[in-house]
């Protein structure tokens, strides 16, 4: 199978070299020309050479107007993709656009998987990301030597838009944990509180999440985990949230705590900078607190 990858950004990219290292040869277009070699792909001109060269096609990009304009637009998939190929969405997308471009690839006989991946740039890097996969189980099928390079679990949600919905709605809650244990620990600092036992009550009791985890272990001795999703990333994806309950008919009543707090962060000058910053835009509203000041350590 000849694989293409069209966006080589900070997921994408790492996906990529795993896929080469693997030794799966990809050709690669991203509108940042040198990430092709950063990530060991050959570099593709535009997105029709990926196309006209791959059987499949995998796409890491920003939102759904970003896919859309790839997919869809001039000089894109629509225009150069043939029967029988198989496109990959590996984006944080919304639903509703999802389907939208699967029927205009179905029309043309190429197959489309959404596919949202979960574990941010670490587990990209280690080859042991979640993907959770909307659209025809035999393309999955096709895909699953794909897949193996970068991923632990591939699970088959069901119909089109399937993948990228469960997506929306696992971010969310990433999101929402994140942020209300970034306001409890900037609490627990102002407190005066020793942030390491902190984490290990909470670790041992009800509040336990992913970022009690496997996040504020690292921000509290000042490593935020960079590489992973930007606050402005994250506000796009509770945003889907939000869009994506309305359309499902549920009120989505714990939505305003993140939008808020990420809000915040992009407001703060933090939008481009990892997620986990958004304590530190939390913590500039509480008199400039750090979780971590380098002279404690």
């Amino acid at each position: 199978m000849k694989v293409g990858f069209i966006g080589l950004g900070n997921m994408g990219g790492r996906m990529t070299r795993r896929l080469v290292d693997a030794g799966t040869p990809v050709l690669g277009f991203d509108t940042e020309p040198s990430r092709a070699a950063a990530a060991g792909a050959e570099a593709a001109g535009d997105v029709r050479a990926v196309v006209e060269a791959s059987d499949a096609v995998l796409l890491s990009l920003p939102d759904s107007t970003v896919v859309e304009a790839v997919v869809l637009g001039p000089g894109g998939v629509l225009e150069s993709g043939r029967a029988g190929q198989i496109v990959v969405d590996l984006s944080t997308a919304a639903p509703a656009s999802t389907v939208r471009v699967h029927a205009a690839l179905a029309a043309i006989g190429v197959e489309y998987l959404d596919a949202g991946i979960s574990g941010g740039a670490a587990a990209a890097e280690r080859g042991t990301l979640t993907v959770m996969v909307g659209g025809s189980p035999d393309a999955l099928s096709t895909m699953e030597p794909v897949f193996a390079a970068f991923a632990r679990a591939v699970i088959h949600m069901g119909q089109p838009g399937a993948g990228h919905t469960t997506k929306v709605l696992n971010n969310f809650l990433n999101a929402i944990s994140l942020a209300a244990t970034a306001e409890v620990m900037v609490a627990a600092k102002r407190a005066g509180l020793d942030l390491d036992q902190v984490l290990d009550v909470l670790n041992a009791s009800s509040g336990v999440n992913f970022a009690t985890l496997n996040r504020f272990p690292h921000i509290v001795k000042g490593d935020y985990l960079e590489g992973g999703l930007t606050n402005a990333l994250m506000t796009k994806d509770v945003t889907l949230y939000v869009d994506c309950l309305a359309q499902l008919g549920v009120p989505s009543l714990s939505a305003a705590g993140p939008l808020a707090a990420f809000g915040l962060a992009n407001n703060l000058g933090y939008a481009d900078q990892i997620s986990n910053r958004v304590v530190d835009a939390i913590g500039d509203l509480a008199g400039g607190t750090r979780l971590h000041t380098p002279e404690e350590h």
